[in-house]
């Protein structure tokens, strides 16, 4: 019997401080899209079952 995920809960916690505090606003762009891939490689393999 097959399942299927109708919902997807992310959760991300987000430091002001750093921001504030002169983060590197690239470096959480590359985050970001680091984190993007691999969300798409599990919906991949997901669908591939």
């Amino acid at each position: 019997m097959p399942i299927e995920i109708k919902e997807m809960h992310i959760k991300i916690n987000v430091n002001e401080g750093e921001k504030a505090a002169g983060g590197d606003a690239q470096s959480a762009d590359s985050t970001i899209q680091i984190c993007l891939e691999e969300v798409a490689k599990m919906i991949d393999t997901k669908k591939e079952r």
